[in-house]
């Protein structure tokens, strides 16, 4: 027997040697040494790309690895290969890695930039995607839909990457589900990064999706884990899951404005997730709860100022026999064991009921179906300073069971259930970010199956002897809420170094023109008094203030170029403070590009005199601006004011996310002020942000075709106060949405048409 077992184990032995030796290092310089060498790679086998910049290439790495030999594509070093240009990679196969890759300054040709799929018959399994790097790989056009990552096949992995910057339409990752070789998938998304994704101004701004509603009852399985999300900020959907049997495990969320959208498909596990939102924004969210059977456990929500689709936790209501693609009801969903710190109101029911505006919407969109078997058991809501609102209900909230939730603070809510308790708690601040309340009552709610509540958010495990209410049994200076080196790939830092911003001084045109190319992001310029005859465009590229030296004795630009004073190109953000802009009536103040704004601009315009232009602001389709900013300025003997309504399409997209018009003076502008539109009905896709406060307006509209001095079409958040309207040859001022609690509050109106509210506005269905 012993002679025997020598002989297998020789043999063992001999096979192992052979095949090692049957592997091969095979170094590659060029895409078509690259194509050779996948062509006749073999099990085992490692490509290795040699540094160096490879553009406009597009990778089709395939072969058939084992799960002990996986065949590899990797950088020479980790980082110094950089894919760029017009370039992709597709991955078809089994057991493949790829390792190492930073993708830059360009943007697929195709629908993805790595797409485990070749084409319908050559997809991958078994393959990972590791240690890479995308950082703004995007399209020049903000209305191309692309994905960054997208998989197909089974068991495939996304890990340790770092990926940010996606500004154009569509998912940063998606997760394809149709046909049954797609389905059940198993993949595993963990340990990445996912840096900022800016604000798109509309839907399809997803940081991930897996499925979408045409495969919304298919089992996907996909598990996404250990993920840090930063700022991901493109939509009101961070994560949209439209599919089955989703895991959502011991992600961090950091000051994102979205949520974790259970958006289609059922039986989500969402466990231990970290949501952390700060003072300043109101549109940092958690987790927007549609479908059935999700367990929602161990989460922990901290200073989430969010509300409707953006609260805490938001619990949708459904449309009754609701279409594939809609709302559907709510049932059987448990959230327990959760942490809620320094969240006003963490609890939204009934979130999208609609009702009301029955009289504009057909039967097919009315979301009157209310959640019900519902539980909501065994959270901690503390608030450092007392909150008295913890439940902000939309409708009846009679199907949700409260069981043995506590609270710090009293409850004046509509809803008063007798699950959540006012108490008394100890507080303990173990590291950064990190509060653990704690009550003295130790009764627990057991519901059905809370027994697979086994762990707490770091893991410590819950017995009948040792358990408590909120996603913390017991923390420690050790527990930290995020740790960066955890995430992303090893190789990359987004740190960017800091440089110290200058003021540069001119005294002439040629200057001001020899400064604003020369300037870096950052910079200041700074006019001497005297007047800049101005006889082409300036182009703004970059982040850069242009202000008078001396505020008392005001700059002034006179610009004779025949289109256009400053072109706003993607990345230029715009600060003009205490100058006089003049024009000769035939060009835009400020204009963006006509096409390829890539990247979002800003602009900021404080202090100052804008006269004798064709219009102050004229944008493009597919331009975007986070900030448009207009403060203490005259704005006179202009055509047409701040023109923010090319996006027509009414699919929910708009030009600007936040427009802040206060304390301005409008003399002679013949058409409208302000054109700021957002159209289709959408409520998921928030967006529009107007403050228009402390304006006299004189004198305006006269030519307006549409007799509406500032438009607001469609726009969600309007705040429209202390205005002053004199003269104005209009029969509407402006077009207010009640629905959306707009009102006007006093304004000053003289010879000068009517404020309207409409309750319920009438919008283009988007579905």
């Amino acid at each position: 027997m012993k002679k025997i077992m020598y002989c297998i184990g020789l043999l063992l032995f001999t096979m192992a040697c052979t095949n090692n030796e049957s592997k091969s290092i095979i170094k590659v310089s060029t895409i078509d040494e690259l194509n050779a060498a996948v062509k006749s790679c073999k099990a085992g086998d490692e490509i290795v790309m040699s540094k160096g910049v490879w553009n406009d290439v597009e990778i089709k790495f395939s072969g058939q690895g084992t799960e002990q030999n996986p065949i590899t594509l990797r950088a020479e070093s980790p980082g110094e290969v950089t894919i760029e240009g017009a370039s992709n990679l597709t991955i078809g196969g089994n057991y493949l890695i790829v390792d190492g890759l930073y993708f830059k300054n360009g943007y697929t040709p195709t629908k993805a930039v790595i797409q485990y799929k070749i084409n319908d018959t050559l997809f991958a399994n078994h393959s990972k995607v590791i240690n890479c790097v995308i950082e703004e790989f995007t399209q020049p056009n903000r209305d191309d839909t692309d994905h960054w990552v997208e998989f197909w096949g089974r068991h495939n992995e996304l890990s340790n990457c770092y990926i940010s910057g996606k500004s154009n339409f569509g998912p940063t990752v998606m997760v394809m589900l149709k046909g049954n070789e797609h389905i059940k998938n198993y993949h595993q998304i963990v340990n990445n990064h996912f840096g900022p994704r800016p604000r798109k101004g509309g839907p399809h701004g997803e940081t991930m999706q897996i499925g979408d509603s045409g495969t919304s009852m298919t089992p996907s399985h996909t598990n996404v884990e250990h993920n840090f999300f930063e700022r991901c900020n493109g939509e009101v959907e961070i994560i949209s899951s439209k599919s089955n049997y989703n895991t959502f495990k011991y992600n961090v969320f950091f000051e994102s404005e979205g949520s974790l959208v259970l958006r289609h498909g059922n039986y989500a596990t969402i466990d231990g997730n970290v949501f952390i939102g700060n003072d300043n924004s109101k549109f940092i969210g958690g987790i927007r709860v549609i479908n059935t059977g999700h367990w929602i456990t161990n989460n922990y929500f901290y200073k989430l100022k969010g509300s409707t689709f953006r609260a805490p936790l938001a619990v949708m209501n459904g449309i009754p026999k609701s279409p594939q693609n809609r709302y559907n009801q709510v049932t059987d969903v448990v959230m327990a064991y959760n942490s809620f710190i320094d969240c006003e109101t963490p609890f939204h029911f009934s979130v999208g009921s609609n009702v009301s505006q029955s009289d504009v919407l057909p039967k097919s969109e009315i979301r009157s179906a209310r959640p019900i078997r519902t539980i909501v058991a065994n959270n901690i809501l503390y608030n450092e300073t007392p909150f008295e609102y913890p439940i902000k209900n939309y409708d009846e909230v009679d199907g949700v069971l409260f069981k043995n939730n506590y609270t710090n603070s009293q409850n004046k809510s509509d809803v008063q259930p007798d699950g959540l308790i006012t108490t008394k708690m100890e507080v303990l601040n173990p590291s950064d970010l990190l509060i653990e309340p704690s009550v003295a009552s130790k009764q627990i709610y057991t519901g059905f199956d809370f027994e697979r509540i086994e762990t707490d958010l770091f893991g410590n495990i819950r017995t009948s002897e040792n358990n408590a209410v909120g996603a913390i049994l017991k923390a420690n200076e050790n527990h930290v809420l995020i740790d960066r080196s955890k995430y992303g790939a090893a190789w990359f830092s987004e740190e960017q170094s800091n440089t110290n911003p200058k003021t540069i001084q001119v005294h002439s045109a040629n200057e001001l023109k020899d400064a604003v190319l020369k300037a870096t992001s950052g910079d200041h310029i700074a006019l001497n008094p005297g007047v800049y005859t101005i006889n082409e465009l300036v182009v703004i590229d970059k982040t850069i203030t242009i202000k008078s030296k001396d505020v008392s004795n005001k700059a002034e630009l006179i610009f004779t170029s025949s289109e256009t004073a400053f072109e706003m190109h993607p990345k230029g953000i715009l600060q003009v403070e205490d100058i006089v802009l003049k024009g000769n009536r035939s060009q835009a103040a400020f204009k963006t590009l006509d096409e390829n704004m890539t990247s979002a601009y800003g602009l900021k315009i404080k202090n100052a005199e804008i006269s004798n232009f064709k219009s102050v602001l004229e944008v493009s389709k597919g331009s975007f601006a986070d900030t448009v900013s207009v403060r203490n300025t005259i704005l006179k003997d202009c055509k047409s004011g701040i023109q923010l309504n090319k996006e027509t399409n009414d699919k929910g997209d708009y030009n600007s996310e936040f427009v802040y018009i206060t304390d301005n003076t409008f003399t002679n502008i013949d058409q409208n002020v302000l054109n700021y539109y957002r159209g289709g009905y959408d409520e998921s896709t928030i967006g529009g942000n107007l403050v228009f406060n402390n304006n006299t307006i004189t004198n305006c509209g006269k030519t307006e075709t549409e007799n509406i001095l500032i438009k607001t079409r469609g726009i969600v958040n309007v705040e429209f106060a202390n205005n002053t309207f004199i003269n104005n040859p209009v029969k509407v001022i402006a077009v207010l949405w009640g629905e959306k609690n707009q009102k006007p509050e006093n304004n000053t109106i003289e010879n000068s048409g009517d404020i309207k509210v409409v309750q319920n506005l009438e919008l283009k269905l988007m579905y």
